[in-house]
């Protein structure tokens, strides 16, 4: 039997407490298929007065929502700049 690794969840405090309904989602790239997947990003105050980055799938609004916080989302941002994210992967 294999053993699997502790999960570790740093952002459950915070996805528990982040208020998404006033969430002004926002979406990257060609939007000329409305009704089509995309990635939605949405900056959200937490009550610990920082402000999150929320990302969820528009066909699936209900669903998931991964949360960043500001230094990952910062890296994400300069990785993607850097073609750290180009194919070949």
């Amino acid at each position: 039997m294999t053993e699997s690794a502790p999960i570790y969840d740093d952002k459950a405090h915070v996805r528990g407490n982040l208020d998404l309904t006033k969430a002004e989602w926002q979406r990257g790239g060609d939007d000329s298929d409305p009704d089509g997947e995309h990635v939605e990003i949405a900056f959200v105050e937490h009550t610990d007065d920082v402000t999150y980055v929320a990302m969820r799938n528009s066909a699936h609004p209900e669903g998931p929502v991964l949360v960043f916080t500001p230094a990952e989302w910062d890296a994400f941002i300069l990785g993607a700049k850097d073609g750290e994210f180009d194919e070949p992967w």
